[in-house]
C-alpha cells in the first residue's frame, strides 16, 4: 500500500508503537489496562447471563461452525454473547501485542528498560494462557474451579498492566518511601486483601444460581456461608483502608496518594451498598455485573495507591553536574584584562 494511502490516524498509531515517546508509551500502557479490564467484564457478562456454553465447542463455536451458530437447547442470544466475548479477545490481543512492541522499542535515556519489557510481556502471555484455560473450561462443562482460575489469571494480568502504566513514567532507582513505613505496609495489605476478596467472589458466583444454566457443576458449598465469608473479607478491607487514608491525611502524604485513598474509600462504600442490595434482591445478574465492575475498579485503585506511596525517581536522570557535565561545558565568563 502506498504511504499516501495509509490513513493519518493509522500512521500516527503505528508511529506511536514503533517509536514511542514517554507520552505515547504511557497512553499505550493505559490502553493495555483498559483492554485487560474489558475482557474481564466481557467474560463476567458471559458467566452472569449463563452463556458459557453458548459456544459449546473450542476452538470452533460449534462442531460444525467456526462462527456463531444455533446450538440445540440453548437460546441464540447465549451464543452471540459467548461468541462476542471471543471476538473481544481478538481486539485485546492486538492491544497486548502493541504494548509489547512499544515496550521493546521504548528507549528512555537511550537504553531499553527490561523491566518494562517483562511487564508488557505478561499481557500477550496472559492471553495465551486464557485462551487455553477458556477452551478447557468449555470442554469441562464450566468446571467452577477452572472458571475461578480463569478469572484470577485475568486479574493478575490487570495487575501487570497497571504496574507497567506506573513504571513507564518513573526511573529505575531503588524505591524510596514517601510515607511512614506503617502506612506503606498498610497499602500493601490493602492490595493483598483485595486479591483474596476477588478470589472469594469467584467462589460465591460458582456456588450460586449464576454459575451456569442446566447441569453445569457448582461448588458444593453453602451459599449463605461463602457469601458471609466474602462479606467479612470486604469488612476487613474497609478496616484496613480507613486507617490508611486517615494516616495519609494526618501525615500530609503526597496529593496523588491522598486522591487515590479517597477514591478507594468511595469505591468500597459503593461496593458495600451494591453487594448487600444484590444479596437481598436475589442476585439479579445485572447488579452482580455492576458488583464485578466495582471489584475491578477497587483492585486498580488499590494497586495505584500502593505505587503512589513510593518513588523511583524520574524517567530520565538529569546529566551530572561537575567535570564533563553542563557546568563544565558552559562558556566561561569574560575576565577583565589585567592592569598594566
Amino acid at each position: 500500500m502506498p504511504a499516501h494511502a495509509v490513513p493519518p490516524a493509522l500512521r500516527r498509531a503505528v508511529d506511536a508503537v514503533w517509536d514511542p515517546t514517554p507520552v505515547s508509551m504511557r497512553r499505550i500502557a493505559l490502553a493495555g489496562v483498559i483492554s485487560s479490564a474489558g475482557i474481564i467484564l466481557s467474560g463476567a457478562a458471559v458467566r452472569l447471563s449463563k452463556s458459557g456454553l453458548g459456544c459449546p465447542d473450542w476452538p470452533q463455536c460449534t462442531r460444525g461452525s467456526l462462527v456463531a451458530a444455533h446450538t440445540p437447547g440453548d437460546p441464540m442470544f447465549h451464543t452471540w454473547i459467548e461468541f462476542g466475548n471471543r471476538m473481544v479477545t481478538v481486539a485485546v490481543t492486538v492491544v497486548a501485542v502493541a504494548v509489547l512492541i512499544a515496550a521493546w522499542r521504548f528507549r528512555p535515556g537511550g537504553r531499553r528498560r527490561t523491566d518494562l519489557v517483562w511487564l508488557a510481556a505478561v499481557q500477550p502471555a496472559g492471553i495465551v494462557a486464557q485462551i487455553v484455560l477458556g477452551g478447557i473450561v468449555v470442554l469441562t462443562n464450566l468446571n467452577p474451579a477452572l472458571v475461578s482460575l480463569h478469572f484470577v489469571v485475568s486479574v493478575a494480568v490487570v495487575a501487570a498492566a497497571v504496574a507497567l502504566h506506573v513504571r513507564c513514567t518513573e526511573g529505575t532507582a531503588p524505591a524510596r518511601s514517601l510515607v511512614r513505613p506503617d502506612l506503606r505496609l498498610l497499602a500493601c495489605g490493602v492490595v493483598a486483601v483485595t486479591a483474596v476478596m476477588l478470589a472469594a467472589g469467584t467462589v460465591v458466583t460458582g456456588t450460586g444460581p449464576l454459575a451456569g444454566a442446566g447441569a453445569v457443576p457448582r461448588y458444593h458449598l453453602p451459599l449463605t456461608g461463602v457469601t458471609q465469608f466474602h462479606s467479612d473479607i470486604g469488612w476487613l478491607l474497609g478496616g484496613l483502608a480507613v486507617p490508611l487514608v486517615v494516616g495519609l491525611r494526618l501525615t500530609r502524604a503526597p496529593a496523588r496518594a491522598m486522591r487515590l485513598g479517597w477514591v478507594l474509600l468511595a469505591l468500597l462504600g459503593l461496593q458495600g451498598v451494591v453487594g448487600y442490595t444484590q444479596y437481598f434482591t436475589g442476585l439479579p445478574a445485572g447488579l452482580v455485573w455492576v458488583h464485578v465492575t466495582g471489584s475491578l475498579l477497587i483492585w486498580i485503585a488499590a494497586l495505584r495507591l500502593m505505587f503512589a506511596v513510593r518513588d523511583r525517581g524520574p524517567l530520565v536522570q538529569p546529566p551530572p553536574e561537575g567535570p564533563g557535565g553542563p557546568a563544565a561545558t558552559a562558556r566561561p565568563e569574560a575576565q577583565p584584562a589585567p592592569a598594566r
